[in-house]
């Protein structure tokens, strides 16, 4: 086992048991996603956050209500965190209208204006600059919020990163981008697309302050996310924090998962953020959750088994023009 789970946990108890459960429901709603995606149930494209859980519990936890977060393709476990339901989500899964997007987003479109949970966006680095118009918005406004964009290490390549930080750091903008690094982008190791791998460094050259932290470790991540959210808050401008951390599935259920070495896999397996978590807290608390989580998953894939398409006279609702409802 590996050495984070030997260590206390400082955070308030009731803190902690939501950082666990919240990772619990991400893993167990994430492989019953692979199930059904194995069943047909689900269709298209499915990228899983299994091994990831850390960064998204850990750093949405350190927003406010009223914050702003933006996510990548990969971002069931954000939604989760964020407060979307395991309902609307799988729904959303199953392309039923039930679903936050009446099922017209699937899973790399998942958003929720109540949550103020502003994508899933499918394009690499797409998010970024629609994070940085939200902080804008705010900027100008003089709203105290923050804005969180999570983006993976490969969107660090897109010429829209650099646009981003630059246009964040010169307007002085409320937006802490959070990077989860696992090292592969889409199935490249970093090391293999990128002549400088210090990520910190890339976002240092637009006079943008820079951290990072142990991405498998979740207290790590909410202490790191928090300092960060509240330097941001304070008015100090963009902040950039890399998360390093690891996925156990493949890129996408297409993907054969051919680029990396399966040692390498069991050595970060170790570090398995809920493994290492979970035995920090009281004994058979882990037991408990799963067994809450488990019927929450299995209540939303029932709610999504008993959804309804889209009327196919409803389609062109809001994508031609505005209907009251």
């Amino acid at each position: 086992m590996n050495d984070a789970a030997l260590k206390p946990v400082t955070l308030p108890r009731p803190l902690a048991l939501a950082l666990l459960r919240d990772m619990v429901r991400i893993r167990r709603f994430e492989e019953r996603c692979a199930d059904l995606y194995g069943q047909l149930k689900i269709r298209g494209f499915l990228h899983l956050y299994i091994g990831e859980e850390a960064v998204a519990v850990g750093a949405m936890h350190a927003l406010a209500p009223d914050d702003a977060v933006v996510a990548t393709y990969r971002e069931h476990g954000h939604a989760l965190a964020r407060g979307v339901s395991a309902n609307a989500i799988m729904a959303e899964m199953y392309g039923k209208r039930e679903g936050c997007c009446r099922g017209r987003g699937g899973s790399m479109h998942l958003f929720d204006a109540s949550r103020r949970l502003y994508g899933g966006n499918a394009i690499v680095g797409g998010g970024l600059p629609l994070g940085v118009g939200l902080a804008l918005a705010d900027a100008m406004t003089k709203r105290p919020r923050v804005t969180a964009v999570f983006f993976g290490e490969g969107a660090v390549a897109e010429g829209v990163f650099h646009e981003s930080l630059n246009l964040a750091a010169l307007w002085k903008l409320p937006v802490a981008f959070f990077c989860e690094n696992n090292f592969y982008a889409m199935g490249t190791a970093l090391a293999r697309s990128e002549s400088q791998t210090d990520l910190c460094a890339k976002a240092a050259a637009f006079n943008v302050p820079t951290a990072k932290a142990d991405g498998m470790d979740v207290v790590a991540v909410h202490e790191a996310a928090r300092e960060a959210v509240a330097r941001v808050r304070a008015g100090d401008g963009p902040i950039f924090v890399e998360f390093q951390t690891y996925r156990y599935r493949a890129h996408s259920m297409f993907d054969p998962d051919l680029y990396r070495d399966k040692a390498e896999l069991q050595e970060w397996m170790k570090k398995d953020p809920l493994v290492t978590f979970a035995p920090r807290l009281a004994k058979g608390v882990a037991e408990q959750l799963e067994r809450e989580v488990a019927t929450e998953v299995e209540t939303a894939v029932a709610f999504a088994e008993g959804g309804k398409p889209e009327p196919p006279g409803e389609l062109t609702w809001r994508v031609y023009q505005r209907e009251v409802r």
